[in-house]
Protein backbone atom coordinates (compact mmCIF):
# COMPACT_ATOMS: atom_id res chain seq x y z
CA UNK A 1 0.00 0.00 0.00
CA UNK A 2 1.40 3.13 -0.76
CA UNK A 3 2.31 4.87 2.37
CA UNK A 4 2.01 8.71 1.05
CA UNK A 5 0.34 10.77 -1.31
CA UNK A 6 3.14 11.75 -3.92
CA UNK A 7 4.07 7.55 -4.09
CA UNK A 8 0.07 7.02 -4.95
CA UNK A 9 0.43 9.65 -7.26
CA UNK A 10 3.54 8.74 -8.79
CA UNK A 11 1.67 4.88 -9.67
CA UNK A 12 -1.11 6.46 -11.65
CA UNK A 13 0.86 8.65 -13.50
CA UNK A 14 3.21 5.67 -14.40
CA UNK A 15 0.12 3.48 -15.25
CA UNK A 16 -1.22 6.57 -17.08
CA UNK A 17 2.18 6.33 -19.27
CA UNK A 18 1.78 2.44 -19.75
CA UNK A 19 -2.36 3.28 -21.28
CA UNK A 20 -0.73 5.88 -23.44
CA UNK A 21 1.45 3.05 -25.24
CA UNK A 22 -1.79 0.96 -26.13
CA UNK A 23 -3.66 4.18 -27.35
CA UNK A 24 -5.60 5.32 -23.99
CA UNK A 25 -5.45 9.21 -24.19
CA UNK A 26 -4.93 11.26 -20.73
CA UNK A 27 -8.64 11.76 -20.98
CA UNK A 28 -9.50 8.45 -21.59
CA UNK A 29 -7.11 7.28 -18.61
CA UNK A 30 -8.91 10.08 -16.77
CA UNK A 31 -12.51 9.05 -17.49
CA UNK A 32 -12.27 5.38 -16.54
CA UNK A 33 -10.18 6.25 -13.52
CA UNK A 34 -13.13 8.32 -12.20
CA UNK A 35 -15.65 5.12 -12.82
CA UNK A 36 -13.35 3.17 -11.01
CA UNK A 37 -12.71 5.82 -8.41
CA UNK A 38 -16.47 6.32 -7.71
CA UNK A 39 -17.33 2.68 -7.67
CA UNK A 40 -14.04 2.31 -4.87
CA UNK A 41 -15.42 4.99 -2.62
CA UNK A 42 -18.96 4.08 -2.63
CA UNK A 43 -18.08 0.74 -1.43
CA UNK A 44 -15.75 2.12 1.14
CA UNK A 45 -18.52 4.58 2.40
CA UNK A 46 -21.16 1.79 2.61
CA UNK A 47 -17.79 -0.68 4.44
CA UNK A 48 -16.53 1.81 7.06
CA UNK A 49 -19.05 4.28 7.29
CA UNK A 50 -21.97 2.51 7.21
CA UNK A 51 -23.73 4.87 4.65
CA UNK A 52 -26.32 3.40 2.16
CA UNK A 53 -24.62 2.81 -1.24
CA UNK A 54 -26.65 4.16 -4.65
CA UNK A 55 -24.51 1.54 -6.49
CA UNK A 56 -26.72 -2.11 -6.80
CA UNK A 57 -24.51 -4.60 -5.59
CA UNK A 58 -24.60 -6.21 -8.57
CA UNK A 59 -22.82 -3.68 -10.07
CA UNK A 60 -20.68 -2.60 -6.99
CA UNK A 61 -16.77 -2.92 -6.41
CA UNK A 62 -16.81 -5.80 -4.57
CA UNK A 63 -18.00 -8.15 -7.59
CA UNK A 64 -15.97 -6.31 -9.93
CA UNK A 65 -12.31 -6.86 -7.98
CA UNK A 66 -13.43 -10.69 -8.33
CA UNK A 67 -13.45 -10.43 -11.90
CA UNK A 68 -10.49 -11.03 -14.17
CA UNK A 69 -9.64 -11.93 -18.09
CA UNK A 70 -12.87 -11.45 -20.70
CA UNK A 71 -15.08 -12.10 -17.54
CA UNK A 72 -13.56 -8.65 -16.61
CA UNK A 73 -14.19 -7.22 -19.30
CA UNK A 74 -17.58 -8.02 -20.13
CA UNK A 75 -19.14 -7.30 -16.32
CA UNK A 76 -16.95 -3.73 -16.33
CA UNK A 77 -18.88 -3.40 -19.84
CA UNK A 78 -22.33 -4.34 -18.29
CA UNK A 79 -21.69 -2.33 -15.20
CA UNK A 80 -21.06 0.86 -17.10
CA UNK A 81 -24.12 -0.09 -19.17
CA UNK A 82 -26.08 -0.45 -16.05
CA UNK A 83 -25.29 2.85 -13.94
CA UNK A 84 -25.89 5.13 -16.42
CA UNK A 85 -29.59 4.02 -16.31
CA UNK A 86 -29.49 5.04 -12.93
CA UNK A 87 -30.57 8.55 -11.24
CA UNK A 88 -28.87 11.49 -9.31
CA UNK A 89 -25.06 11.64 -9.67
CA UNK A 90 -24.41 7.95 -9.79
CA UNK A 91 -26.67 8.41 -13.27
CA UNK A 92 -24.98 11.50 -14.43
CA UNK A 93 -21.26 10.37 -13.80
CA UNK A 94 -21.51 7.13 -16.01
CA UNK A 95 -23.50 8.94 -18.40
CA UNK A 96 -22.81 7.77 -21.92
CA UNK A 97 -19.57 5.75 -20.38
CA UNK A 98 -18.21 3.05 -22.31
CA UNK A 99 -15.11 0.86 -21.57
CA UNK A 100 -11.80 2.37 -23.29
CA UNK A 101 -8.78 0.13 -21.76
CA UNK A 102 -9.51 -3.01 -24.15
CA UNK A 103 -6.87 -4.86 -22.53
CA UNK A 104 -8.42 -7.27 -19.52
CA UNK A 105 -5.05 -7.47 -17.75
CA UNK A 106 -4.30 -4.02 -17.89
CA UNK A 107 -7.99 -2.82 -16.46
CA UNK A 108 -7.16 -5.53 -13.90
CA UNK A 109 -3.73 -4.03 -12.81
CA UNK A 110 -5.63 -0.33 -12.83
CA UNK A 111 -8.40 -2.11 -10.13
CA UNK A 112 -5.75 -3.52 -8.31
CA UNK A 113 -3.98 -0.05 -7.93
CA UNK A 114 -6.69 1.45 -7.15
CA UNK A 115 -7.96 -1.20 -4.37
CA UNK A 116 -4.77 -0.74 -2.88
CA UNK A 117 -5.50 1.97 -1.17
CA UNK A 118 -8.31 3.16 1.42
CA UNK A 119 -9.66 6.22 -0.44
CA UNK A 120 -11.86 7.35 2.43
CA UNK A 121 -8.69 7.59 4.59
CA UNK A 122 -6.72 9.95 2.64
CA UNK A 123 -7.63 13.92 3.22
CA UNK A 124 -9.65 15.66 1.29
CA UNK A 125 -7.01 18.09 0.01
CA UNK A 126 -4.88 14.80 -1.01
CA UNK A 127 -7.64 13.37 -3.00
CA UNK A 128 -8.27 16.39 -4.58
CA UNK A 129 -4.58 16.94 -5.90
CA UNK A 130 -4.32 13.95 -7.12
CA UNK A 131 -7.38 14.36 -9.42
CA UNK A 132 -6.67 17.73 -9.93
CA UNK A 133 -3.52 16.82 -11.69
CA UNK A 134 -4.80 14.42 -13.59
CA UNK A 135 -7.13 16.76 -15.26
CA UNK A 136 -4.63 19.41 -16.03
CA UNK A 137 -2.33 16.99 -17.28
CA UNK A 138 -5.23 16.05 -19.45
CA UNK A 139 -5.62 19.75 -20.35
CA UNK A 140 -1.83 19.57 -21.77
CA UNK A 141 -2.57 16.72 -23.70
CA UNK A 142 -3.66 19.45 -27.06
CA UNK A 143 -4.96 16.76 -29.29
CA UNK A 144 -7.93 15.73 -27.18
CA UNK A 145 -8.45 19.77 -26.69
CA UNK A 146 -9.27 19.64 -23.24
CA UNK A 147 -7.45 22.41 -22.59
CA UNK A 148 -10.72 24.36 -23.76
CA UNK A 149 -12.63 22.86 -20.31
CA UNK A 150 -9.49 23.77 -17.95
CA UNK A 151 -9.26 27.57 -16.44
CA UNK A 152 -5.55 27.65 -14.86
CA UNK A 153 -5.85 27.51 -11.35
CA UNK A 154 -3.61 30.59 -10.60
CA UNK A 155 -6.26 32.57 -12.63
CA UNK A 156 -8.85 30.72 -11.19
CA UNK A 157 -7.46 31.97 -7.22
CA UNK A 158 -6.74 35.24 -8.05
CA UNK A 159 -10.32 35.97 -9.51
CA UNK A 160 -12.37 34.32 -5.92
CA UNK A 161 -9.66 36.08 -3.83
CA UNK A 162 -10.81 39.54 -5.24
CA UNK A 163 -14.60 37.98 -5.21
CA UNK A 164 -14.80 37.07 -1.64
CA UNK A 165 -17.29 34.67 -1.81
CA UNK A 166 -19.10 33.96 1.77
CA UNK A 167 -20.86 31.60 3.64
CA UNK A 168 -24.17 31.74 2.89
CA UNK A 169 -23.92 32.87 -0.83
CA UNK A 170 -25.34 30.66 -3.91
CA UNK A 171 -22.49 30.29 -6.27
CA UNK A 172 -23.31 29.47 -10.08
CA UNK A 173 -20.84 28.65 -13.04
CA UNK A 174 -23.28 28.31 -16.01
CA UNK A 175 -19.64 26.90 -18.23
CA UNK A 176 -18.46 24.88 -15.24
CA UNK A 177 -15.49 22.81 -17.31
CA UNK A 178 -14.12 20.10 -14.89
CA UNK A 179 -15.27 22.59 -11.88
CA UNK A 180 -12.12 24.56 -11.26
CA UNK A 181 -13.97 28.00 -9.95
CA UNK A 182 -16.16 25.88 -7.75
CA UNK A 183 -13.26 24.50 -5.53
CA UNK A 184 -11.76 27.61 -5.04
CA UNK A 185 -14.70 29.06 -3.92
CA UNK A 186 -15.05 26.40 -1.96
CA UNK A 187 -11.14 26.57 -0.22
CA UNK A 188 -11.71 30.09 -0.08
CA UNK A 189 -14.67 30.25 2.24
CA UNK A 190 -13.50 27.52 4.20
CA UNK A 191 -10.08 28.91 5.02
CA UNK A 192 -11.50 32.06 5.51
CA UNK A 193 -14.14 31.86 8.13
CA UNK A 194 -14.67 29.68 11.26
CA UNK A 195 -17.54 27.59 9.68
CA UNK A 196 -20.25 25.87 12.48
CA UNK A 197 -21.23 22.49 11.24
CA UNK A 198 -24.79 23.78 9.70
CA UNK A 199 -22.30 26.53 7.49
CA UNK A 200 -20.33 23.17 6.72
CA UNK A 201 -23.21 21.19 5.73
CA UNK A 202 -24.99 24.28 3.54
CA UNK A 203 -21.37 24.86 1.99
CA UNK A 204 -21.02 21.05 0.90
CA UNK A 205 -24.96 20.46 -0.59
CA UNK A 206 -26.25 24.27 -0.84
CA UNK A 207 -23.98 26.56 -2.13
CA UNK A 208 -22.66 25.26 -5.98
CA UNK A 209 -24.38 25.36 -9.15
CA UNK A 210 -23.05 25.20 -12.58
CA UNK A 211 -24.50 23.61 -15.96
CA UNK A 212 -21.78 21.44 -18.31
CA UNK A 213 -22.87 20.68 -21.77
CA UNK A 214 -19.96 18.49 -22.98
CA UNK A 215 -20.88 14.94 -21.71
CA UNK A 216 -17.41 13.96 -20.37
CA UNK A 217 -16.45 17.21 -18.97
CA UNK A 218 -19.48 17.20 -16.91
CA UNK A 219 -18.26 13.63 -15.59
CA UNK A 220 -14.93 14.69 -14.35
CA UNK A 221 -16.20 18.07 -13.09
CA UNK A 222 -18.96 16.08 -11.27
CA UNK A 223 -15.97 13.81 -9.90
CA UNK A 224 -13.81 16.33 -9.02
CA UNK A 225 -16.93 18.15 -6.80
CA UNK A 226 -17.31 14.44 -5.49
CA UNK A 227 -13.92 14.41 -4.02
CA UNK A 228 -13.75 17.74 -2.18
CA UNK A 229 -17.06 16.61 -0.76
CA UNK A 230 -19.22 18.81 -2.87
CA UNK A 231 -22.41 16.72 -3.14
CA UNK A 232 -25.68 19.44 -3.86
CA UNK A 233 -26.46 22.55 -5.28
CA UNK A 234 -28.78 25.27 -3.85
CA UNK A 235 -31.94 24.04 -2.56
CA UNK A 236 -30.62 20.07 -2.84
CA UNK A 237 -31.59 18.91 0.42
CA UNK A 238 -35.02 20.90 0.34
CA UNK A 239 -38.75 18.98 0.67
CA UNK A 240 -39.15 17.71 -3.48
CA UNK A 241 -35.77 18.72 -4.69
CA UNK A 242 -35.11 15.48 -7.25
CA UNK A 243 -31.63 14.51 -7.09
CA UNK A 244 -28.53 16.05 -5.55
CA UNK A 245 -26.16 16.53 -8.45
CA UNK A 246 -24.66 20.18 -8.27
CA UNK A 247 -24.46 20.39 -12.18
CA UNK A 248 -26.85 19.98 -14.97
CA UNK A 249 -25.41 18.53 -18.13
CA UNK A 250 -27.22 20.93 -20.86
CA UNK A 251 -26.57 23.78 -22.66
CA UNK A 252 -27.14 26.36 -20.25
CA UNK A 253 -27.88 28.92 -22.61
CA UNK A 254 -31.03 27.55 -23.71
CA UNK A 255 -33.17 29.09 -21.54
CA UNK A 256 -33.53 31.45 -18.33
CA UNK A 257 -33.35 28.45 -15.87
CA UNK A 258 -35.43 30.59 -13.31
CA UNK A 259 -32.36 30.44 -10.57
CA UNK A 260 -30.30 33.50 -9.19
CA UNK A 261 -27.56 33.88 -7.57
CA UNK A 262 -25.29 36.03 -5.40
CA UNK A 263 -22.39 35.31 -7.63
CA UNK A 264 -20.97 33.92 -10.82
CA UNK A 265 -17.92 32.85 -11.26
CA UNK A 266 -17.04 31.93 -15.22
CA UNK A 267 -14.90 31.06 -17.96
CA UNK A 268 -17.05 30.44 -20.80
CA UNK A 269 -15.60 28.14 -23.68
CA UNK A 270 -13.34 30.39 -26.53
CA UNK A 271 -14.77 30.25 -29.68
CA UNK A 272 -17.16 32.91 -30.99
CA UNK A 273 -19.89 31.71 -33.19
CA UNK A 274 -22.24 28.57 -32.80
CA UNK A 275 -23.68 26.42 -35.37
CA UNK A 276 -25.15 23.23 -36.13
CA UNK A 277 -25.20 21.25 -39.82
CA UNK A 278 -28.67 20.35 -40.80
CA UNK A 279 -29.73 17.89 -44.24
CA UNK A 280 -31.79 18.83 -46.62
CA UNK A 281 -34.63 16.67 -48.23
CA UNK A 282 -31.67 16.03 -51.31
CA UNK A 283 -29.21 15.05 -49.00
CA UNK A 284 -27.29 18.05 -48.78
CA UNK A 285 -26.11 19.29 -45.58
CA UNK A 286 -25.29 23.01 -44.98
CA UNK A 287 -24.98 25.10 -41.62
CA UNK A 288 -27.50 27.15 -39.58
CA UNK A 289 -26.32 29.74 -37.04
CA UNK A 290 -27.36 29.15 -33.99
CA UNK A 291 -29.24 31.68 -32.36
CA UNK A 292 -30.96 31.90 -28.91
CA UNK A 293 -34.74 33.20 -28.92
CA UNK A 294 -34.43 34.93 -25.17
CA UNK A 295 -37.34 37.56 -23.88
CA UNK A 296 -34.43 38.06 -21.28
CA UNK A 297 -31.52 38.76 -23.68
CA UNK A 298 -31.08 42.37 -25.29
CA UNK A 299 -29.75 40.90 -28.78
CA UNK A 300 -30.49 37.63 -31.02
CA UNK A 301 -27.26 36.61 -31.98
CA UNK A 302 -25.41 33.73 -32.67
CA UNK A 303 -22.59 34.78 -31.12
CA UNK A 304 -21.75 32.65 -28.14
CA UNK A 305 -19.42 34.76 -25.80
CA UNK A 306 -22.05 37.91 -25.79
CA UNK A 307 -24.72 35.13 -25.40
CA UNK A 308 -22.70 34.05 -22.00
CA UNK A 309 -22.65 37.84 -20.84
CA UNK A 310 -25.75 38.34 -21.56
CA UNK A 311 -27.13 34.95 -19.55
CA UNK A 312 -25.03 35.61 -17.09
CA UNK A 313 -26.91 38.93 -15.92
CA UNK A 314 -29.76 37.18 -15.78
CA UNK A 315 -28.99 34.89 -13.27
CA UNK A 316 -26.91 37.68 -11.27
CA UNK A 317 -29.77 38.51 -8.05
CA UNK A 318 -29.74 41.92 -6.86
CA UNK A 319 -27.07 42.89 -5.29
CA UNK A 320 -25.19 40.09 -6.54
CA UNK A 321 -21.76 39.96 -8.47
CA UNK A 322 -19.84 38.30 -11.30
CA UNK A 323 -16.55 37.70 -13.00
CA UNK A 324 -16.39 36.47 -16.45
CA UNK A 325 -13.46 35.77 -18.82
CA UNK A 326 -14.34 37.09 -21.82
CA UNK A 327 -12.10 37.13 -25.38
CA UNK A 328 -11.41 40.38 -26.48
CA UNK A 329 -13.83 40.76 -29.47
CA UNK A 330 -16.32 41.19 -25.90
CA UNK A 331 -14.83 44.27 -26.07
CA UNK A 332 -14.91 46.10 -29.27
CA UNK A 333 -17.06 44.13 -31.80
CA UNK A 334 -19.68 46.36 -33.37
CA UNK A 335 -23.05 46.00 -34.06
CA UNK A 336 -24.66 43.62 -31.36
CA UNK A 337 -21.29 43.71 -28.94
CA UNK A 338 -22.41 47.76 -28.98
CA UNK A 339 -25.58 46.85 -27.86
CA UNK A 340 -24.02 44.50 -24.98
CA UNK A 341 -21.89 46.87 -23.79
CA UNK A 342 -23.93 49.73 -23.59
CA UNK A 343 -26.69 48.00 -21.57
CA UNK A 344 -23.41 46.65 -19.34
CA UNK A 345 -22.53 50.40 -18.55
CA UNK A 346 -26.08 51.43 -18.36
CA UNK A 347 -27.83 48.69 -16.44
CA UNK A 348 -24.86 47.63 -14.03
CA UNK A 349 -22.06 48.31 -12.57
CA UNK A 350 -19.34 47.46 -14.44
CA UNK A 351 -16.26 48.05 -11.98
CA UNK A 352 -13.15 46.74 -13.11
CA UNK A 353 -12.11 45.04 -16.67
CA UNK A 354 -8.39 42.89 -15.95
CA UNK A 355 -6.63 42.65 -19.59
CA UNK A 356 -5.21 38.99 -19.32
CA UNK A 357 -1.51 37.89 -21.03
CA UNK A 358 -1.46 35.52 -23.76
CA UNK A 359 0.22 32.52 -23.24
CA UNK A 360 -1.59 31.14 -19.97
CA UNK A 361 -4.45 29.26 -21.78
CA UNK A 362 -4.30 25.41 -22.84
CA UNK A 363 -6.27 26.87 -25.91
CA UNK A 364 -3.80 29.34 -28.14
CA UNK A 365 -4.70 32.22 -29.70
CA UNK A 366 -6.35 33.42 -27.04
CA UNK A 367 -6.47 37.35 -26.35
CA UNK A 368 -8.53 37.13 -23.00
CA UNK A 369 -9.77 39.77 -20.38
CA UNK A 370 -12.24 39.33 -16.83
CA UNK A 371 -14.97 41.53 -16.68
CA UNK A 372 -15.51 42.36 -12.78
CA UNK A 373 -19.99 43.52 -12.72
CA UNK A 374 -22.78 44.07 -9.89
CA UNK A 375 -26.25 44.51 -10.16
CA UNK A 376 -27.44 47.41 -8.20
CA UNK A 377 -31.47 47.75 -7.28
CA UNK A 378 -33.75 49.30 -9.37
CA UNK A 379 -33.93 51.88 -6.91
CA UNK A 380 -30.60 52.98 -7.18
CA UNK A 381 -28.79 55.06 -9.99
CA UNK A 382 -27.67 51.73 -11.89
CA UNK A 383 -25.18 52.85 -14.61
CA UNK A 384 -21.70 52.71 -14.23
CA UNK A 385 -19.47 55.47 -12.59
CA UNK A 386 -15.99 54.44 -13.74
CA UNK A 387 -14.32 51.35 -14.75
CA UNK A 388 -10.52 50.55 -13.38
CA UNK A 389 -8.89 48.65 -15.90
CA UNK A 390 -5.28 46.65 -15.05
CA UNK A 391 -3.08 45.87 -17.94
CA UNK A 392 -1.62 42.80 -17.37
CA UNK A 393 -1.11 41.82 -20.67
CA UNK A 394 1.60 44.61 -22.15
CA UNK A 395 4.91 43.82 -21.74
CA UNK A 396 4.52 40.72 -19.67
CA UNK A 397 5.39 37.43 -21.62
CA UNK A 398 4.26 34.16 -20.59
CA UNK A 399 4.41 29.97 -21.61
CA UNK A 400 3.00 27.34 -20.61
CA UNK A 401 6.11 25.25 -19.98
CA UNK A 402 8.62 27.25 -19.53
CA UNK A 403 7.31 30.78 -18.15
CA UNK A 404 3.53 29.83 -16.78
CA UNK A 405 1.45 32.17 -14.86
CA UNK A 406 1.48 31.62 -11.09
CA UNK A 407 -0.85 33.20 -8.48
CA UNK A 408 2.06 35.56 -7.62
CA UNK A 409 1.74 37.31 -10.81
CA UNK A 410 -1.69 38.67 -9.82
CA UNK A 411 -0.54 40.11 -5.95
CA UNK A 412 -0.42 43.15 -7.34
CA UNK A 413 -3.74 43.41 -9.29
CA UNK A 414 -5.06 42.01 -5.93
CA UNK A 415 -3.42 45.19 -3.90
CA UNK A 416 -5.00 47.40 -6.73
CA UNK A 417 -8.04 46.17 -6.83
CA UNK A 418 -9.09 46.63 -2.66
CA UNK A 419 -10.97 43.84 -2.16
CA UNK A 420 -13.74 45.05 0.01
CA UNK A 421 -12.66 48.63 -0.31
CA UNK A 422 -12.57 49.54 -4.17
CA UNK A 423 -13.34 53.03 -2.72
CA UNK A 424 -9.60 53.62 -2.04
CA UNK A 425 -8.41 52.80 -5.20
CA UNK A 426 -5.74 54.44 -6.37
CA UNK A 427 -3.90 54.70 -10.40
CA UNK A 428 -0.96 53.23 -10.72
CA UNK A 429 1.30 52.65 -14.17
CA UNK A 430 -0.78 49.19 -14.51
CA UNK A 431 -4.33 50.31 -13.19
CA UNK A 432 -5.76 52.68 -14.79
CA UNK A 433 -9.62 54.44 -14.65
CA UNK A 434 -12.29 55.91 -17.07
CA UNK A 435 -15.30 57.70 -16.71
CA UNK A 436 -18.30 56.33 -17.98
CA UNK A 437 -19.11 59.76 -20.01
CA UNK A 438 -15.69 59.10 -21.69
CA UNK A 439 -16.39 55.44 -22.56
CA UNK A 440 -20.51 55.56 -23.81
CA UNK A 441 -18.89 58.21 -26.28
CA UNK A 442 -16.38 55.69 -27.71
CA UNK A 443 -16.49 54.66 -31.34
CA UNK A 444 -18.71 51.22 -30.59
CA UNK A 445 -18.44 51.85 -27.00
CA UNK A 446 -15.26 50.14 -27.16
CA UNK A 447 -14.07 48.81 -23.88
CA UNK A 448 -11.12 47.18 -25.24
CA UNK A 449 -8.59 50.04 -23.69
CA UNK A 450 -4.64 50.27 -23.85
CA UNK A 451 -2.28 52.51 -22.34
CA UNK A 452 0.89 51.33 -21.78
CA UNK A 453 3.41 51.86 -24.80
CA UNK A 454 4.81 48.34 -25.55
CA UNK A 455 8.48 48.16 -25.19
CA UNK A 456 9.15 45.68 -27.45
CA UNK A 457 8.52 47.90 -30.57
CA UNK A 458 10.90 50.65 -29.50
CA UNK A 459 13.79 48.50 -29.48
CA UNK A 460 15.06 45.69 -31.26
CA UNK A 461 17.60 44.81 -28.16
CA UNK A 462 15.32 44.19 -26.06
CA UNK A 463 13.16 41.80 -28.26
CA UNK A 464 11.88 38.76 -26.31
CA UNK A 465 13.44 35.75 -25.94
CA UNK A 466 12.69 33.29 -29.56
CA UNK A 467 10.96 30.94 -27.63
CA UNK A 468 8.24 33.93 -27.15
CA UNK A 469 8.64 35.82 -29.91
CA UNK A 470 7.52 32.13 -31.80
CA UNK A 471 4.34 31.66 -28.88
CA UNK A 472 3.25 34.94 -29.92
CA UNK A 473 3.44 34.66 -33.78
CA UNK A 474 2.05 31.11 -33.27
CA UNK A 475 -0.99 32.94 -31.29
CA UNK A 476 -1.65 35.65 -33.81
CA UNK A 477 -1.71 33.19 -36.90
CA UNK A 478 -4.38 30.65 -34.82
CA UNK A 479 -6.83 33.50 -33.99
CA UNK A 480 -6.24 35.34 -37.41
CA UNK A 481 -7.41 31.44 -38.54
CA UNK A 482 -10.02 31.91 -36.29
CA UNK A 483 -11.51 34.65 -37.70
CA UNK A 484 -10.96 33.26 -41.07
CA UNK A 485 -13.05 29.99 -40.39
CA UNK A 486 -15.88 31.75 -38.38
CA UNK A 487 -16.49 34.20 -41.65
CA UNK A 488 -15.90 31.53 -43.83
CA UNK A 489 -18.85 29.88 -41.56
CA UNK A 490 -20.93 32.73 -41.56
CA UNK A 491 -20.96 32.71 -45.52
CA UNK A 492 -21.59 29.10 -45.31
CA UNK A 493 -24.83 29.40 -43.46
CA UNK A 494 -25.99 32.40 -45.54
CA UNK A 495 -26.12 30.74 -48.49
Amino acid sequence: MPNNSKELVDKLWAFCDVLRDDGVSYGDYVEQLTYLLFLKMEQEQSEYLDKDSEIPEEYSWSKLVQKEGAELETHYRRTLQALSDEGGMVGLIFRKSQNRIQDPAKLNRLINLIDEETWIGLDVDVKGEIYEGLLEKNAEDTKSGAGQYFTPRPVIKALVDVMEPEPGDEICDPASGTGGFFLAAYDYIADEYDLDKDQKEALQHDTFRGWEIVDNTARLCLMNLHLHGIEGGPNSRAEGVEGDAPITVDDSLISDPGERFDMVLTNPPFGKKSSYTVMADDGSTKKEKQTYERDDFWVTTSNKQLNFVQHITTLMKVNGSAAVVVPDNVLFEGGDGETVRRKLLEDFDLHTILRLPTGIFYASGVKANVIFLEKKPASEEAHTDEVWYYDLRTNKHFTLKRNPITYEDFEDFIECYKPGNREEREETERFKKYDYEELIERDNVSLDVSWIEDDSLQNVEDLPEPEVLATDITENLEAALDQFQQVQSELESSD
